[in-house]
């Protein structure tokens, strides 16, 4: 009973992190008239208020000193922090620029993207299904790149900073809150100078009345809240629930896109969405596929190890363990993506099923 229990609130805790950053499109408008600069660089100051405030509650600061000593994994913390900050800062824009669905498709590629880039970098190998549907990812961008009249810079500079912004993470190894505290560290004093830079010039909106300031200051409850509601789903529920929950958050996105901001979306942009989702489709049931097989084989193999038939160990409703960590915001991926928890193990390649899930960065 505990252990449905565990499942079930584990369930709730991934709804609420990716329902939350698929709907953070309708926060970003309300935080007008700054401007997209001027909210990243307070979202990088108040989210690191908000994690160390989180640090100190939970007294996981034993990572600091041992980070500290390894110049290999600040390096690629700050190159971390500086793609993350042009993902965030471009989606920011985007939304309060009438590009909303167009910042949705850089999420729904996201997986296809970090899997390509495991195949370029990485030297993976890819499964018929995965090229299929890299392939049919790759015919969907072209699609709407006749349909927008340009390729859609958007969608790729997002799909490709928050790729890069995983598997930087995946080299570094940590965990999600403690990933964001660094991350924002390396960020806060540029961002907080840029703050004081316009508040000389009189060009800040941060004093020009309390319920702004107030609301400029919650972008650090926005980033940390939905990330450590991931982290609690993360050790909860099994990889391939949170495979599929992943998709919530660009399916708001364009939701929100389409019916609230009443975007256009003429018939060329729905081929090329059409043909994004059937490769999304692909990617998730050979990732369900290889799920299943994997998991048959390690009970198959722990059966011999016990002496038994696989007849006599495997309950129904057997699940695959839950991920050890949590990571992205940030990003992702999850069933088909490599980019693992906020941050991080890169599986081999006929494993790509069992990677971790990578958080979006909203």
């Amino acid at each position: 009973m505990k252990g449905k229990n565990e499942q079930r609130a584990g369930l709730l805790y991934g709804i609420g992190a990716y329902g939350m950053w698929g709907l953070v499109p309708l926060f970003w408008p309300l935080l007008e008239p700054a401007g997209a600069v001027e909210i990243l660089a307070h979202r990088m100051v108040w989210s690191l208020g908000v994690v160390v405030i989180a640090l100190l509650a939970l007294r996981r600061w034993a990572w600091v000193r041992e980070l500290a000593g390894q110049p290999r994994r600040l390096a690629l913390i700050t190159v971390a922090a500086a793609v993350i900050s042009v993902n965030w800062g471009l989606y920011i824009w985007s939304v309060n620029n009438g590009h909303v669905v167009e910042a949705s498709l850089g999420y729904f590629i996201n997986p296809l993207v970090t899997i390509a880039m495991g195949v370029l970098l990485l030297g993976e190998r890819l499964r018929p299904a995965q090229w299929a549907a890299v392939a049919t990812g790759f015919a969907a961008v072209l699609v709407l790149a006749i349909g927008y009249g340009q390729p859609p810079w958007i969608s790729l500079v997002l799909a490709f900073s928050f790729a890069t912004y995983g598997l930087a993470k995946k080299k570094v190894g940590m965990g999600g809150l403690e990933s964001l505290a660094a991350e924002t560290a390396v960020l806060f004093l540029p961002a907080l100078g840029f703050l004081l830079w316009l508040g000389a010039r009189g060009e800040s909106t941060f004093g020009s009345g309390a319920g702004h300031a107030a609301l400029l200051a919650t972008t650090g409850l926005v980033t940390a809240i939905p990330l450590i509601c991931f982290g609690a789903a993360a050790i909860r529920v099994p990889l391939s629930v949170l495979g599929l929950l992943q998709y919530l958050a660009p399916v708001f996105q364009f939701g929100l896109g389409v019916l609230y901001f009443h975007e256009e979306m003429p018939p060329e942009r729905w081929a090329g969405f059409g043909l994004v989702w059937v490769a999304l489709a692909l990617l998730t049931w050979d990732a369900l596929r290889a799920a299943r097989r994997n998991r048959s084989e390690a009970l198959r193999l722990a059966a011999l190890a016990a002496g038994a038939t696989p007849d006599d160990t495997a309950a129904p409703g057997d699940t695959a363990a839950p991920p050890d960590g949590t990571a992205a915001p940030g990003g992702t991926a999850a069933l088909p993506d490599d980019t693992a928890a906020p941050g991080d193990t890169a599986a081999p390649s006929d494993d790509t099923a069992a990677r971790r899930t990578e958080a979006p960065s909203g």
